[in-house]
C-alpha cells in the first residue's frame, strides 16, 4: 500500500492512493493537487550514505570507501512532494541526489544481514541535495553540504516493504525541467540495504520510524532557480520539488 501525510482543510490526513486520487482517512477523495504534502513519515534519527555507488564517487574524483561512509540529518532539511527547496544565495554549485530511503519498523540492534529486511516496515523516495560548494574531502560532507533547510525533499508516498519485490533492483531516474540528467539503479550499491542495517544496528540502536538514505548513481548536475526536479523510483513514484531563491 501506498500511504501519504498531507494537510488538507487546515488538519493533517493520513492519506493512500485510490484510482489515481488521494484517499483521506476521513474517507474523502481528493486530487493531488489540492493537498500540502508532508514527508510521509515522521523522520526520527535519519542516517544518509555518501560514495554509495561507485559512479558517483568517480564523479566526484574520490575512490570508492571501504565501509559506509554514514552521517546524520537534521528534521528541519526535510519537505515533501510539491515543496520548495531554497537555495543559497552564496551557492556556486547545487545538485539533487535522487535516494533511495528505507524505513525502519521495529527496534533493531545487532542484527544480521540475514535477517535485516525483517526490520524494514517499507521504502520511499528522497532528492538530497547537495551545496557542493562546502565539499571538502574524502570525509565528506560537512554540515554546510547536507544540512540546509528545505534541502531534502521525501516522498511522495511510503510504499509497504511487502510491496516492493526487490528493492535493490530499482530504477532510479531524475528529471529537470522535464529533461532526464540522471539514470541508475540500487543494484549497483557498494552497501546494500542489507550491509546498511547491518552496519549501522553493530554499535547502535535503529529505532522505529529511523530512516536510511542509500546514496545517489551519477549523474549530478547544477541546478539553478526556478528549476522543476523529479526524482523517481520504480515502484514509489514521482517526488516533484521547485527550486528557489532565498529572501
Amino acid at each position: 500500500m501506498k500511504r501519504a501525510r498531507v494537510v488538507y482543510g487546515g488538519l493533517i490526513h493520513h492519506a493512500t492512493e485510490k484510482n489515481g486520487f488521494l484517499q483521506l482517512d476521513n474517507g474523502k477523495m481528493v486530487k493531488e493537487e489540492e493537498v500540502m504534502w508532508l514527508p510521509p513519515v515522521e523522520p526520527k534519527t535519519v542516517f544518509a550514505l555518501g560514495l554509495n555507488y561507485a559512479d558517483h564517487a568517480a564523479e566526484l574524483d574520490f575512490k570508492a570507501p571501504s565501509e559506509p561512509l554514514v552521517f546524520l540529518k537534521g528534521p528541519n532539511t526535510f519537505i515533501g512532494h510539491r515543496g520548495y527547496t531554497v537555495r543559497p544565495a552564496d551557492a556556486t554549485y547545487m545538485h539533487y541526489e535522487c535516494e533511495l530511503a528505507v524505513i525502519i519498523g521495529k527496534t533493531a540492534k545487532n542484527i544480521s544481514r540475514e535477517n535485516a529486511y525483517e526490520y524494514i516496515s517499507g521504502y520511499t523516495g528522497a532528492n538530497d541535495y547537495a551545496i557542493r560548494d562546502y565539499l571538502e574531502n574524502y570525509y565528506r560532507p560537512n554540515l554546510k553540504v547536507k544540512n540546509r533547510d528545505t534541502c531534502t525533499p521525501i516522498g511522495p508516498w511510503a510504499v509497504d516493504a511487502e510491496d516492493i519485490d526487490d528493492p535493490m533492483n530499482l530504477e532510479l531516474k531524475t528529471y529537470v525541467n522535464g529533461k532526464l540528467v540522471q539514470e541508475g539503479n540500487t543494484k549497483d550499491m557498494i552497501f546494500s540495504i542489507p550491509d546498511l542495517v547491518e552496519y549501522l544496528s553493530s554499535f547502535m540502536t535503529l529505532n522505529r520510524g529511523d530512516i536510511i538514505l542509500t546514496g545517489t548513481p551519477k549523474g549530478s548536475v547544477d541546478t539553478a532557480i526556478g528549476d522543476e526536479v523529479i526524482t523517481e523510483i520504480e515502484g514509489i513514484g514521482r517526488l516533484v520539488n521547485t527550486i528557489v531563491g532565498s529572501d
